[in-house]
């Protein structure tokens, strides 16, 4: 009863997605969704860029609506966390076939597959104060392309010095009136050419060597005291929003030693999905650190669900 064709390890926008197409090629696939399911949407409260909800949507209400479709065509859901994975064999037949299947282990339990989806997502580094999590969705987000539509005429301020943090407030440059960069050292970490963008933005304005200290407001966000690292004051100050940019942490740990990771611990794809093991997918976050959003993970959810199937249709038992 523990042996399935496919196992789909998440249950974000991709995993929900490539469960849906699985479950109508009747692949009867296996959700192993976590203990909290649906990814960051969950977190998110107005939904306003997924096609098809020209009133926006609620972030765990599209969530609930893709499990129950997934269900509606066969899914199965476990509300468990994958803990341990074995995926040094080829996937095959449980039953008398020459290849033994991949091992996927819960807290009590280990199923078998013939073939996997990773979908597991990736989830924002915050900088873990009590009050920055009080006012997230209510004035302070990490993702501009997701919420800055709702910042026009505000002034903002983004937390953070790579890359992503300047491509954070030339975005957010569109909406707000005014946007600052608080870098808690001296010098930016991001590349010349995005330093150079930032720096010829007159909307934007950099400060070095500031941190947040804390977040403050009543029901929403109005404003935070920062800190200067050099002096070592701390001033209040007023802003409407606050993008945290410091980074995305693929949800990849178990896949160590499994599968080819860069770096930063995101799965590489080979050809769009495949992973380094024959018969392992990939789709979503836990992969893509470029765009982020959720039609884009389940364009990929759906994409390694059509990719599994035909895996799946050849003789790999």
């Amino acid at each position: 009863m523990n042996h399935h064709k496919l196992i789909i390890i998440g249950s974000g926008p991709a995993g929900l997605t490539a469960a849906l197409y699985a479950a109508r090629a009747e692949l009867k696939p296996l959700v192993i969704a976590g203990v909290t399911f649906g990814g960051q949407l969950m977190t998110t409260t107005e939904v306003e860029n997924f096609p098809g909800f020209p009133d926006g949507r609620q972030g765990p209400e599209l969530m609930q609506d893709m499990v129950k479709q997934a269900e509606r065509f066969g899914a199965q859901m476990i509300y468990d966390d994958a803990i341990k994975v074995d995926f040094s064999a080829k996937g095959g037949s449980a039953s008398g076939g020459k290849n033994q299947p991949f091992k996927v282990a819960t807290g009590d339990k280990e199923f078998t597959a013939d073939s996997v989806i990773i979908a597991t997502g990736a989830t924002y580094k915050w900088l873990g104060l009590p009050s920055e999590t009080k006012y997230r969705g209510k004035g302070i987000s990490a993702c501009a392309t997701c919420d800055g539509f709702f910042f026009k005429e505000k002034e903002i301020i983004v937390v953070g010095g790579g890359d992503a943090a300047m491509e954070e407030a030339l975005y957010l440059t569109k909406f707000a009136s005014k946007v600052v960069i608080l870098n808690r050292t001296g010098k930016l970490r991001a590349s010349k050419i995005m330093q150079d963008r930032v720096k010829a933005n007159s909307k934007i304005s950099i400060e070095y060597n500031k941190q947040v200290e804390e977040f403050l407001g009543g029901e929403k966000l109005t404003g935070g005291k920062i800190k200067d690292s050099v002096s070592g004051q701390a001033d209040e100050r007023k802003f409407d929003g606050a993008f945290i940019a410091i980074g995305h942490k693929p949800s990849s740990d178990i896949f160590r030693g499994q599968i080819e990771l860069d770096e930063k611990g995101f799965v590489i794809p080979k050809d769009l999905t495949r992973t380094s093991v024959e018969g392992v997918f990939v789709a979503g976050d836990v992969q893509d650190h470029r765009y982020r959003q959720a039609v884009t993970a389940a364009g990929l959810g759906c994409m390694a669900a059509l990719d599994a199937e035909k895996y799946l249709e050849m003789d790999h038992g």
